[in-house]
């Protein structure tokens, strides 16, 4: 679920015609100080972070005059709470308040349908109020045909014991958020504390939006800029991680930075899973060897070489990792010898000088460990490959042993690439070139690159050199399907005459930038 501010929340509550307190969003304090004088009293300062318990942390404040909002805004910028660094707060006006109620949509998966709760106590997370007070609390499914009508709210509010003028402005208001939550897809859009003010009127005090992850491409009004759950922004790498799956459907590809600003020998592993359940055993069996995770990737769900690829390329730019490990399922059925080129290709580029286990259990595994172990001598880095029959325990263990040992071979790095002299390239479907130097191919004796060619679009012409047999168009459009043979096997079994180009959108950018 992609998360809202309390300020874009709000938002939207205030284009439903629900009241929030008068105020505005600042990311600095001169800003705080001119938001404060144009309220003209006392306010609240509020740090925009996801995160529950922000007046314990120091992310709520009350403040008196301008100055002291800009001063407590001084404290907030920047500051971190439980890994979220603070960019903007939110200043509003006090409210006098009398009562405190909750009021939430969320989607009830079991039923499928959107569940409607009023308690008539607030300030507390739902459940808590649920269970300190059970009478207080009521709920509804709700028919989306039909939506959420008057007399169902009203009746909502009454089974928690309010009556009067007061249970008909809660259900208008009920009626209202429901509306926000399904104009936006949200999965969950509560207001708590709901509250109601000396003067008789409702004012939403908090707010948490959450919208679905595979609706978010409908609203880009919100400016939701990852449809993943987060419980702070996304930093730049899952940025462009998050590019990358963006524009490649095939297979999925999960990034999630767990950690930076470390440094080398703090036992930080990037860590590269397959499989949600699969990884989720690896990522386990890691941290009990005692190492911490810079990273949690998952590729999963038969991604082409190249999504594999970037994937270990940003897992690379994650840090200064110790280890990389990589283990999912062990019963993939994607053929495993995909992921191998994409992990041999980022090694080799990264010159990787950290030890490497990769477990690729699956179709083709004794394949896809002969081809990823055939790094050893061309990197560094010692590399290990496992099969399906070896437990991820066993694998971190490995992976363990190979870092305490902390050996490396003195391998040189590899010289940039001549231009070719007969090149021979056609694109890909995500931005890359795929280039034949025919010099070089002239000389190789297997064609290996024909051979492996996952969908058969390259053969020899009458010189006996390797060209497509389809259009440039076709394989641009997707019949390359990026499975690097043409490089990798080219370089480890034949004359290295083909080479593949990977762009990854804003990478080098954001490692110039760490």
């Amino acid at each position: 679920m992609a998360r809202l501010h309390e300020y874009q929340g709000k938002t939207l509550l205030r284009q439903a015609k629900i009241a929030v307190p008068q105020g505005g969003v600042a990311a600095t304090p001169e800003e705080a100080r001119t938001i404060a004088e144009e309220i003209g009293k006392p306010v609240m300062v509020k740090a925009q972070a996801w995160v529950t318990g922000r007046a314990g942390l120091g992310g709520i404040k009350k403040a008196s005059t301008p100055d002291e909002v800009a001063a407590a805004a001084k404290a907030m910028l920047g500051m971190k709470v439980k890994g979220f660094t603070v960019e903007q707060v939110l200043v509003e006006e006090q409210l006098d308040i009398t009562r405190e109620f909750y009021a939430g949509v969320i989607v009830d998966d079991r039923e499928q349908a959107p569940l409607v709760m009023f308690s008539s106590v607030g300030g507390t997370g739902i459940e808590e109020i649920a269970a300190e007070n059970p009478a207080s609390v009521a709920s509804v499914h709700v028919d989306i045909e039909f939506g959420l009508r008057d007399y169902q709210a009203r009746n909502l509010v009454r089974k928690t014991g309010v009556g009067g003028k007061l249970q008909r402005g809660l259900g208008g208001l009920l009626v209202q958020l429901y509306k926000v939550a399904r104009a936006y897809e949200a999965r969950s859009a509560e207001i708590n504390p709901l509250v109601l003010t000396s003067d008789g009127k409702l004012y939403a005090a908090d707010c948490r939006i959450t919208v679905d992850d595979y609706a978010v491409f409908r609203h880009k009004d919100l400016g939701i800029e990852i449809a993943r759950e987060y419980d702070r922004p996304p930093t730049p790498l899952e940025e462009i991680a998050y590019a990358v799956e963006a524009t490649d459907y095939r297979g999925t590809f999960y990034f999630i930075q767990m950690a930076d600003d470390f440094e080398k020998g703090e036992g930080h592993v990037g860590f590269h899973g397959a499989g949600g359940g699969g990884s989720m055993m690896s990522m386990d069996a890691v941290l009990r060897q005692g190492y911490k995770l810079a990273t949690f990737v998952d590729t999963s769900g038969n991604p082409p070489a190249s999504k594999v690829y970037r994937a270990a390329k940003i897992v690379l730019a994650s840090g200064p990792i110790d280890g990389y490990f990589g283990s999912g399922s062990g019963v993939a059925s994607q053929e495993q010898f995909h992921s191998a080129r994409g992990l041999v290709k980022a090694f080799l580029e990264a010159h990787l000088d950290v030890p490497v286990v990769i477990r690729l259990g699956g179709n083709s595994e004794d394949r896809a460990v002969e081809i990823l172990e055939q790094l050893n001598g061309r990197i560094p880095a010692p590399v290990e490959g496992y099969k399906k029959d070896d437990s991820p325990d066993f694998c971190a263990q490995r992976l363990d042993a190979l870092i305490k040992a902390g050996e490396l071979r003195d391998v040189p790095p590899p010289q940039p690439r001549p231009e070719p002299q007969k090149p021979y390239s056609f694109e890909t479907i995500t931005g890359g070139t795929v280039t034949f130097d025919h010099a070089i191919c002239a000389a190789c004796e297997n064609k290996v690159c024909v051979q492996e060619c996952a969908r058969q679009i390259l053969s020899l012409d009458e010189e006996g050199l390797p060209v497509l047999n389809i259009t440039r168009e076709e394989a641009k459009k997707g019949r390359c399907v990026e499975c690097l043979a043409c490089e990798v096997d080219c370089l480890l079994y034949g004359a290295g005459g083909g080479r593949v180009e990977l762009p990854i959108a804003g990478l080098d950018d954001s490692k110039s930038k760490a």
